[in-house]
């Protein structure tokens, strides 16, 4: 019998909020790493990487979006949903650099303390400011429903507060002159930024190194899973994630006798996507435990590997 596994949502919400968001932060990042160079400002320079990684987090937010609408096919039979943590990855080495650099341009202003035109930073700061409020207002209706623009708005929310500091620090100067303001806020916005890269960082490793998905304790599944009346056994277990919010789970599950193979399978799925909201699952539903199954005999695994998805 044919099983269709169509894993596609049936309706995708809040993306041209996150393209009209995308579109602002992208233009502001541009104006505001020209402003840093032209006012000399490493706080704007250091807040332009912040803005940068609420770029990235509007890409992958978008990307989950658009790749949730792109089937598997015969060369890809998961799919395209590991660009995201690639895509992540790149973004999350290249903003570290750029973290690095800032800390780096920041201990030799502390040495040799240089000019900086407080007014280029104030309007670049003020633009930025703006641009945070409007983004923040595409993203607030969709925050409360979706995790990924809860995630971006998030992102935004938080550098809304780096271009308030940056105007903070542009009034200082201006009113009086003590330009080492400019490098201590740099640091300062560096030291928020570089630990939310590594988080972005390690998160998209754990992804492409197939690891457990964040909030998701394998001990917990497998004595959960052991726990459901009518399983012996639990063995094989896996639990992965296809993308950032899109675990995975396979396993071999041992029926106790005189079990209804099917029925202890449909238990197993909704406890998976009740408990864990894992809603991919493949469970094996075997008589008995006969180990890997090169060593098996007379048993046939095709004839009783079963697929549900908990929808």
């Amino acid at each position: 019998m044919s099983h269709d596994h169509n894993h596609l949502p049936a309706e995708i919400r809040h993306e041209k909020p996150l393209w009209w968001a995308l579109a602002l932060t992208a233009s502001y990042l541009v104006v505001e790493v020209v402003g840093a160079f032209w006012s000399n400002s490493l706080a704007l320079l250091s807040d332009a990487a912040h803005m940068a990684t609420d770029t990235v987090a509007l890409v992958i937010a978008l990307t989950a979006v658009r790749l949730a609408r792109r089937p598997p096919d015969a060369r890809r039979s998961y799919g395209y949903a590991r660009l995201e943590a690639l895509g992540a990855c790149v973004n999350g080495l290249l903003l570290f650099a750029v973290g690095l650099y800032i800390l780096w341009e920041a201990a030799e202003r502390f040495r040799a303390p240089q000019p900086v035109v407080a007014s280029g930073m104030l309007w670049v700061a003020g633009f930025g400011l703006l641009v945070n409020l409007i983004a923040m207002r595409l993203l607030s209706a969709g925050s409360g429903e979706s995790l990924n623009v809860k995630g971006a708005y998030l992102e935004v929310w938080s550098d809304m507060l780096g271009s308030l500091v940056v105007i903070v620090a542009a009034l200082v100067i201006r009113v009086t002159g003590w330009t080492l303001v400019d490098p201590i806020l740099a640091v300062l916005i560096g030291l928020w930024v570089l630990p939310r890269t590594w988080v972005l960082l390690r998160e998209a490793v754990n992804v492409l190194l197939e690891g457990v998905p964040k909030g998701i304790v394998l001990a917990e599944v497998d004595a959960a899973m052991r726990g459901q009346p009518g399983v012996a056994d639990v063995h094989d277990l896996h639990v992965w994630a296809l993308a950032s919010n899109r675990p995975a789970l396979t396993a071999h599950v041992v029926a106790a006798a005189g079990e209804d193979a099917d029925a202890l399978r449909r238990q197993l799925a909704g406890l998976l996507h009740e408990r864990f909201a894992i809603d991919h699952a493949t469970l094996q539903v075997e008589g008995d435990h006969c180990g890997d199954v090169g060593h098996c005999s007379g048993h046939d695994h095709h004839g009783h590997h079963h697929h549900d998805h908990g929808h």
